[in-house]
């Protein structure tokens, strides 16, 4: 994706936070935070996943930010566009350091089988837009060693053996986040063409076929398509078509 180089963000930084969603839209709340304002934080006490998840971060290791949009224009029925641009500036700033990294649907950031990341984005509507939206993004970056029972966690530490500076890499995701969303704001067809075929492009599994469960149990299947309201389609082995909306399917690891 190519932005212009010069972005101006007003970056917050705190010590402990619950999570940084949650303080960000706090500051929203109190008229506080103008569009693209960040909030990082060295730890979150109650860091957020998808549905509830928890986020393991030792303190001062890892990314843990979160960046307010007001995309007032924006229909509630789009709003997977900014779940797209958000993973996919994760995906290009980790793919400064090295190659292997996915997006694993519908945002968590995957090097080869191991999860690196995650995003929470937690939208405010009005009518049929969207009025806020908090983009929450985790990143496993300096972390040496994982203690909590999530099955497949890795750090890019572990990954190129070296440490990298935090701020550098949320200011390349920020960078991203906010040149792809001007994008947006311009046109959004012709981005959201460009978006879609971008993460189409990255998506993990995307060849082959490969284990999933749902409701009624486990079962093969290659990936189909991903409709532009976030839905997965899959192909299972006899051919037949599966949708899925999130949390509806597992990818068996």
């Amino acid at each position: 994706m190519n932005y212009p180089k010069k972005i101006d963000i007003a970056l917050e930084k705190v010590k402990e936070t619950t999570s940084t969603n949650d303080y960000l839209a706090n500051l929203c709340r109190e008229s506080k935070a103008k569009e693209f304002y960040t909030v990082m934080a060295e730890s979150q006490t109650k860091g957020k996943g998808q549905r509830g998840n928890s986020w393991e971060s030792e303190s001062g290791k890892n990314l843990t930010f979160s960046t307010v949009l007001y995309p007032t224009a924006l229909e509630a029925n789009k709003q997977f566009i900014l779940s797209m641009l958000a993973a996919l500036s994760c995906h290009e700033a980790l793919s400064n350091y090295t190659d292997g990294f996915s997006i694993k649907w519908p945002n968590d950031i995957y090097w080869k089988d191991k999860k690196i990341g995650g995003i929470l984005i937690e939208n405010e509507l009005e009518g049929k837009y969207i009025t806020q939206s908090i983009i929450g993004i985790g990143l496993n970056i300096n972390q040496e060693a994982f203690h909590s029972d999530a099955p497949n966690p890795v750090s890019l530490k572990q990954i190129i053996g070296a440490e990298v500076n935090l701020q550098e890499v949320l200011m390349k995701v920020v960078h991203g986040i906010i040149g792809g969303y001007r994008q947006i704001e311009a046109n959004f067809n012709i981005s959201q063409l460009a978006i879609s075929a971008m993460y189409r492009k990255h998506l993990y599994r995307r060849k082959g076929l490969f284990p999933y469960r749902d409701a009624q149990g486990d079962f093969l299947a290659e990936h189909q398509e991903v409709e532009p309201d976030g839905h997965l389609v899959l192909k299972d082995e006899q051919g037949a078509l599966r949708r899925y909306a999130f949390k509806e399917v597992t990818f068996v690891l």
